[in-house]
């Protein structure tokens, strides 16, 4: 207990537990005093501040007004940003944007439907350890803000990052760690069970992925109970808050007037049944509005009707999937939707594809490129670094029949673009083998679930018609849930509506050996470990099904590039010559790229790619750079060009900045008079490099050597 006193006139108090073998603190009152709920949490070196701020009324929003950020500031790591221009924080990175994913959705099933208080939760990293990564830190402080709120938030929760090095699972591991480990698991919960899984793996088997879960269910408990801890002793005053639910007896109307117009009357393929959910929809508001007075009556609550409308329609889904087995399209629980695919449909593209899975639809088109294309990264985390893959994802409002205004991708955009990267990453080539960086666009086409398993599909397809050798084809399949009880129903390939009534959104892709990625989005309070399990492994056959059907139409990636496609050829050379390659100012490689038409690209451990459309154009520049970069070898015969005589003999340069010294009785078998009887300057000749002595002087002969 400290006895330094706030402006507020609050103590300042600490919580502390050990956590994977390090100490956790969550402290309150130092900081943050006019937010609604404000806690510091410190791990290690890390130092984080989750702070809440709660709106003081219900705003007219037909959904939560909750919002989850995760702010990396540069200094936190000691680093100023190494953009040229922009020195602060600005727009949020790809990497915030997906760690405050990450934060959000475990946390926001557990606010009770129908609140429509503002929310804003804002987690800032302050000071990064650089052993770990700090995002699960920012959740536990984004939790614990939460819980001093006395908003009905039904926490807390936390999460471990679980990777397995040397076949143990571990949290908070070290950048080496993170690099030697074949699993990159996000595990999220309560203390009663799982609400949020997120992974990266190297074709894993599902039971690794398993026994990860539980593993780290376990393992964050103890940061669990010293939330509950906090907020004992914080004892925060209860939030008086009225929930907006449609009112009992229009829900009971909107109940009784759907019976017998779905069911088994409206179990058709989509998007006939969409059709008919609009159509009774209409019906069923025309109805109601006779009913209320008329039209100006109604209008005002309408809105409440719709509500209570779309609740009866998610309640016969579930009633249908629980009592009689069948999905609203009249699926079984374990059924796939019709499948059709086509590649190679954009004739300039370097490679593409068409995905189509019942109406979800998606088209990825996939262009190659040199290596100097990669993006960098400059995080907080990250200085420097390179994205040799990018997978973007773009679904505009006409993929879902609206009308909406277009602009830069949004966080679920961003999300399932990294989650379909994060898929393919584990199959990909390495560099030595396939010199190129790839850019992976899925412009989804038709909307109806699982797009971000469509752009899965889509781009492993593309991949494969532009040539690209990846080790082994990668598919990928929307899990659904409904509990009824504790009984679990576990459905694959998840339509919308099943989506919308269910109590769980489990994405997984993998090869035929094991899982590549896999997110899962919970929207019950928290599922045990046995029940991911059975839907785990409920999703391996419907994943092959779908693989089945993509190698019969593409069974292998492609043998050759794209004509549109640049040709890269690689060569290693020694670090120490890439000053030579360069060139004063960069003199040498700009003449290179001006005279042969080839872009060369460079790489600190010696890799020099060369690119070009033609062949004749790489070959010129690779000559040149071999030139540059050869090592003199002894017995090796050389054309090279006479560039000062002398009486003793002359000195021939064999390549670019090596000369060597071909003496006066090396110059024939028979004896030689003077050196200009034979030679003059600037004659090509050719000779033998016969001995380098030891201050790295070359000797050569012309004896026996045939000349041209």
């Amino acid at each position: 207990m400290s006895n330094i006193i706030n402006p507020n006139g609050k103590d300042i108090f600490s919580v502390s537990t050990e956590l994977c073998g390090k100490t956790l603190t969550l402290e309150v009152n130092r900081v943050g005093f006019r937010a609604t709920g404000s806690v510091l949490v410190t791990y290690g070196d890390t130092v984080v501040l989750g702070s809440v701020s709660v709106g003081t009324r219900p705003v007219v929003l037909d959904y939560f007004p909750l919002s989850i950020d995760y702010e990396e500031k540069f200094y936190a790591a000691g680093k100023i940003s190494g953009s040229r221009f922009i020195k602060r924080e600005g727009r949020p990175s790809d990497d915030a944007v997906l760690i405050g994913r990450i934060i959000d959705r475990p946390i926001r099933p557990l606010f009770p439907k129908g609140y429509r208080q503002e929310v804003q939760v804002i987690s800032t990293v302050l000071s990064m350890d650089p052993n770990f990564r700090p995002d699960m830190v920012a959740m536990i402080a984004a939790s614990s803000a939460l819980m001093l709120t006395g908003t009905p938030f039904d926490g807390p929760v936390a999460g471990l990052r679980v990777g397995r090095v040397n076949g143990e699972f571990k949290a908070f591991l070290t950048a080496e760690e993170r690099a030697a480990s074949d699993l990159d698991l996000v595990v999220a919960g309560t203390g009663t069970g799982i609400t949020m899984v997120e992974a990266g793996a190297e074709e894993v088997a599902e039971d690794v992925i398993i026994d990860a879960m539980e593993w780290a269910f376990t393992a964050f408990q103890p940061a669990i109970e010293l939330q509950k801890q906090l907020k004992q002793k914080v004892a925060p005053k209860e939030q008086q808050y009225t929930l907006v639910l449609p009112d009992e007896a229009i829900q009971k109307a909107a109940d009784e007037w759907v019976v017998g117009k779905l069911g088994a009357a409206i179990r058709k393929p989509y998007p006939e049944r969409n059709e008919l959910i609009n159509e009774i929809r209409l019906a069923f508001h025309l109805e109601m509005a006779e009913k209320n007075g008329g039209e100006d009556e109604y209008k005002p609550l309408r809105d409440e009707y719709d509500e209570a409308f779309t609740k009866a329609v998610h309640k016969d889904v579930r009633d249908g999937i629980v009592k009689d087995g069948l999905r609203p399209d009249g699926r079984e629980l374990t059924e796939i939707r019709p499948l059709s695919s086509e590649v190679g449909i954009l004739p300039r593209a370097h490679g593409s594809s068409l995905f189509t899975r019942g109406v979800t639809q998606g088209m990825n088109i996939v262009t190659l490129a040199p290596l100097s294309y990669a993006q960098m990264v400059d995080t907080m985390e990250r200085s420097d670094d390179e994205r040799r893959y990018m997978h973007h994802y773009n679904a505009p409002p006409y993929t879902v029949g609206e009308v909406g205004r277009l602009g830069s991708p949004g966080r679920r955009e961003i999300g399932h673009g990294y989650l379909a990267e994060r898929a393919l990453t584990a199959v990909l080539p390495s560099v030595e083998d396939f010199p190129y960086a790839i850019r992976s666009v899925t412009e989804i086409m038709s909307q109806n679930g699982s797009t971000s398993m469509a752009a899965t599909c889509s781009s492993c397809l593309a991949l494969m018609d532009a040539g690209v050798p990846i080790k082994r084809p990668v598919s990928g399949i929307a899990m659904g849930l409904m509990m009824d009880g504790d009984t679990p129903y576990v459905l694959s390939d998840i339509a919308d509506a099943e989506d919308f009534a269910g109590d769980m959104d489990f994405k997984v892709t993998g090869t035929e050996k094991g899982v590549t990625a896999m997110q899962m989005d919970m929207k019950v309070h928290s599922l045990p470990v046995e029940v991911l399990r059975k839907a785990v492994m409920q999703s391996k056959p419907g994943r092959a099904f779908i693989l089945e059907h993509m190698l019969s139409v593409l069974p292998a990636p492609r043998d050759h590039l794209s004509p549109y496609a640049p040709r890269i050829e690689k060569l290693m050379v020694n670090p120490d010559k890439i000053g030579a390659i360069i060139g004063k100012g960069g003199e040498t490689i700009n003449k290179i790229t001006k005279e042969t038409g080839a872009e060369v690209d460079i790489r600190d451990d010696g890799l020099v790619t060369v690119s070009a459309v033609d062949t004749a154009s790489i070959e010129k520049a690779l000559e040149w750079i071999r030139g540059l970069v050869e090592e003199p070898e002894v017995g090796k015969t050389y054309r090279g060009k006479v560039v000062t005589i002398k009486d003793f003999g002359a000195f021939v340069n064999i390549m670019p900045g090596t000369d060597g010294m071909l003496h006066i009785s090396q110059l024939s078998d028979q004896r030689v008079e003077r050196v200009t009887d034979v030679l003059k300057e600037g004659q090509m000749v050719n000779v033998l490099l016969t001995g380098i002595d030891e201050k790295g002087r070359l000797s050569l002969t012309m004896k026996g050597v045939k000349q041209d």
